[in-house]
């Protein structure tokens, strides 16, 4: 049987939001699934409106594994500080083929929102 998924994704409506005042803390996550034998290594290129894009980030998933990436967790953006509030989009190129979906957890209002998207 094939591995499902693809080596290159993007996101391209990123904003990480402030933690806000909930029990459930506000972020964003990308989780990927490695349908495959071999590890995955990731790369991952963040784009902004006002600046040159940010290329240090590598990620790896085991193979036959799922995996979370927090943006507000620096180990996870290997060192970098994602901007909260601020918008910019993703690229994320994979040594094989991965399944990727985003999720942003808002709670910035009452109303609290979180969803969910596969990349593109």
């Amino acid at each position: 049987m094939s591995a499902c998924g693809k080596k290159n994704w993007i996101i391209p409506d990123c904003e990480l939001p402030p933690e806000g005042e909930g029990a459930l803390k506000g972020h964003e996550s990308v989780i990927i699934v490695n349908d495959t034998d071999e590890t995955a290594t990731i790369k991952v290129k963040l784009f902004f409106t006002d600046k040159d894009p940010y290329c240090d980030v590598v990620w790896t998933v085991e193979p036959q594994r799922v995996k979370c990436f927090r943006m507000n967790n620096t180990e996870d953006m290997c060192g970098y500080t994602v901007p909260q509030e601020t918008q910019y989009a993703m690229k994320i190129e994979s040594s094989c083929k991965i399944i990727v979906q985003y999720g942003r957890l808002d709670n910035r209002q009452t109303n609290l929102a979180y969803y969910t998207t596969l990349g593109y």
